[in-house]
């Protein structure tokens, strides 16, 4: 199948082309209109649902630059203002609407008409949607929006001083690859007071998220906002047990090779005791990669690697170029973290990070390419709601082209030694992420479970859980002030609560996509595509198995993975 990047504007044809959404006033009469319109056949409720599609798209694109706007500026008390102005004065008079249209749509006779196959995950979520609307969490909702975003903005104003110059934590993180042991313990213990000085503020800010979210699952009849958010998130095809079952199968297979990474890391650097500072850095000698310079030069590199796998990614990047749809580079006063956002009505997405010239932001430059991908992929659907596709297959997305990618490195290094050390630095983090992802995971469903507990018990629970998954090589001695408040650093515990496991799950996939990969190249491609061009119109697992993949999170599965990534691993050399 041929794709194209040629991406278009969905055309308008309920909305008048000119329409700007500014306020409630001006978008109410179309969702009144919805409401009230007689529907007597078939193809006027498909008509009513195409109507209704583009008006989501047009709503979601303005709440989506906003956002972008503003995390691209979080000085900017204006686009702060902006977007608190949707949060709070747009999108709570819409949600009643929104229900309103749901249960019209679900009590209408020709429903029964519709192709049931296509429609079935369609319908699926607006059952969901029903479920769990309570008129008495749309306040509730509108705070948590506008609070979320304060992490960013108290993230984002943080500095440190090296050299006389005034860092942000992201570029900071260059100084823990030097080859000076003094160094980068000065700037780890500077990047860790720094964090230090607004603990309180981001405790302050994570209990307020707390209390709204439990208030919010107990409105809608929840004993736990997890059981609640699992709901939300439709997670229809595992359970909190089968989280529970992926933590246990994290000790058991993925520790001892995380052990033997640390243990290498060890006696290449030739210190007696391996510390958090030393783990990004090189040996005496070895310089660290440099694989580029500028966000500029970084997206044409990334472009010039992606045309080597498929010209078509290469083409969705160069369309999002010309569309001024990036901001790579790391500064003062930008919200932390990278992520792509899908926008509904243009179909180009943007992609938003913060690089700083070091060789894991060449990866989160092919991971947010690889949502783009998937966005371009999934905007000739129909309608909006069946671009909604599900997050693990989103992060299969994003991580399979991580590994894909890697076969053409080469445009971001030129000896092939350091190459060599790009992709073992790549398989490694593979491998050792699965801890964090675990521990998470885990702390997420104690603090749920625990809404009422004290800063206290919360700090003592995440240090119990690090613990629990701690490899036996790394030293954290006379470090436990800055352990203690570790989870402040997870932009989603704040921004978007419970998405964590999704990253373990789509790791697990995205290897047996590599797996795939290896074996034919261009099946694993067009396996990938066929998959991310559906959307969301099918199950989680039917969208694993258009992908040449088993949905299984299983101990067994992921030791096999596991023992596939350690021969690979032991193959680049």
């Amino acid at each position: 199948m041929l794709h194209s990047a040629n991406i278009q504007k969905l055309s308008r044809n309920f909305l008048p082309n000119d329409f700007v959404v500014t306020d409630w006033n001006s978008l109410e009469p179309f969702f009144k209109e919805l409401l009230s319109r007689e529907l007597v056949s078939t193809e006027d409720l498909e008509k009513w649902l195409s109507d209704q599609s583009e008006l989501e798209a047009a709503v979601s694109e303005d709440a989506c630059w906003r956002q972008i706007k503003m995390t691209c500026d979080t000085q900017n008390k204006s686009l702060e203002e902006s977007y608190n102005f949707f949060c709070m004065e747009i999108q709570p008079h819409i949600q009643p609407y929104a229900d309103a249209l749901n249960k019209k749509f679900i009590q209408s006779d020709l429903l029964k008409e519709l192709d049931a196959e296509k429609y079935f995950t369609y319908v699926r979520n607006i059952k969901k949607s029903i479920e769990l609307f309570r008129e008495e969490n749309i306040p509730l909702q509108a705070e948590l929006a506008v609070l979320q975003q304060q992490y960013g903005q108290i993230t984002g104003a943080m500095t440190v001083e090296v050299n006389g110059e005034q860092f942000t934590l992201q570029q900071a993180g260059k100084f823990l690859e030097s080859n000076d042991r003094s160094l980068r313990e000065e700037v780890y213990f500077k990047i860790q007071k720094r964090r230090g000085e607004d603990k309180e503020k981001l405790n302050e800010l994570f209990n307020k998220l707390l209390n709204l979210r439990n208030t919010e699952a107990k409105n809608a009849g929840f004993e736990s906002y997890r059981d609640y958010r699992f709901k939300e998130l439709g997670r229809f095809d595992y359970d909190k047990e089968a989280c529970f079952q992926f933590h246990e199968a994290v000790k058991l297979h993925v520790l001892p090779l995380v052990n033997e990474i640390y243990k290498k890391k060890k006696a290449q650097l030739g210190v007696e005791v391996l510390r958090p500072w030393d783990l990004e850095a090189q040996p005496l000698g070895t310089k660290p990669l440099h694989p580029f310079k500028t966000g500029e030069e970084l997206l044409h590199k990334t472009i010039d690697c992606f045309k080597n796998l498929n010209p078509f990614f290469a083409d969705c990047l160069i369309k999002m170029n010309e569309l001024k749809h990036l901001d790579l580079e790391s500064r003062k006063g930008k919200a932390p973290g990278g992520y792509n956002c899908p926008l509904a009505e243009s179909g180009a997405p943007f992609i938003f990070m913060n690089a700083a010239g070091q060789m894991h932001d060449v990866t989160t430059m092919v991971h947010e390419g690889g949502h783009a991908v998937h966005s371009f992929l999934a905007h000739h659907l129909t309608l909006s709601g069946f671009k909604e596709y599900p997050m693990e297959i989103a992060e299969v997305a994003s991580m399979s082209m991580e590994l894909f990618s890697m076969d053409s490195w080469d445009s971001f290094f030129d000896n092939k030694e350091d190459l060599q050390r790009a992709k073992e630095h790549q398989l490694e983090r593979v491998i050792t992420i699965f801890p964090w992802i675990a521990i998470i995971d885990k702390f997420q469903h104690w603090v749920y479970e625990n809404p009422t507990h004290t800063n206290e018990e919360r700090s003592t629970m995440w240090l119990s859980i690090l613990n629990e998954f701690k490899d036996d090589t790394i030293d954290y001695s006379g470090l436990e002030m800055f352990r203690g408040n570790t989870w402040q650093r997870q932009l989603h515990l704040f921004e978007v609560p419970f998405y964590y496991i999704e990253y373990g799950i789509a790791q697990l996939g995205a290897i047996g996509m590599w797996m795939q990969f290896k074996k034919d190249k261009n099946l694993a491609i067009e396996n990938y595509c066929n998959a991310l061009s559906l959307g969301g119109t099918k199950t989680l697992p039917a969208l694993y198995e258009e992908a040449g993949l088993s949905f299984d999170f299983s101990p067994s599965k992921i030791k096999e993975l596991m023992e596939f990534v350690k021969f690979e691993m032991d193959q680049i050399h």
